[in-house]
Formats: structure tokens, C-alpha cells, sequence
């Protein structure tokens, strides 16, 4: 099943980089939770981050979060494929 992120999600005090912030959302490390816990399900098998406005975000913070995120999912689930073998 895919999966699709909206960095929207979280809170624009950690990532600004996005067309429509919302503050009062997630954390970062509320959002890396999301991430590891999606990684460990074998029922995700494609997996996407939206809505990264990379033009709003002169810090690059929100790029930076986006790409670690998608990294914490990858390396969760291949973490728990190897461990499978």
C-alpha cells in the first residue's frame, strides 16, 4: 500500500518550507515517529513526502527534515527486512 506525507503536517516553527502551513502541528520528532513506525509495517510498499516548498524556507531546514525523514522510513524498513533473512 503507498503512503504519502504532507510535510504540511508539521508545524511550520520546525518546517516552514510548505505553500499552506498549519501551526499546531507535528513536532519533528512526533514526525519521525510517523516514519518509523510506517517503516516497520510490510504493508507499505511505496511511500511519498509532499508539499516541500523548498522557496519558503531560505534555511533549508524543511528540506533537510523532508529528506530525513524519508531516510528514517527507508532505513527502518530495510532494517527490518535484513533482520527477516
Amino acid at each position: 500500500m503507498p503512503v504519502t506525507f504532507d510535510i504540511d503536517g508539521v508545524d511550520p516553527s520546525v518546517a516552514p518550507g510548505t505553500g499552506t502551513p498549519e501551526p499546531g502541528g507535528l513536532t519533528a520528532s512526533q514526525a519521525l515517529t510517523v516514519m518509523e513506525t510506517l517503516g516497520a509495517h510490510d504493508a507499505v510498499g511505496a511511500a511519498d513526502l509532499m508539499e516541500v516548498a523548498p522557496k519558503y524556507d531560505a534555511s533549508e531546514g524543511t528540506q533537510r527534515l523532508a529528506a530525513y525523514l524519508l531516510v528514517t522510513l527507508l532505513k527502518r524498513q530495510f532494517a527490518e527486512s535484513e533482520s527477516d533473512r
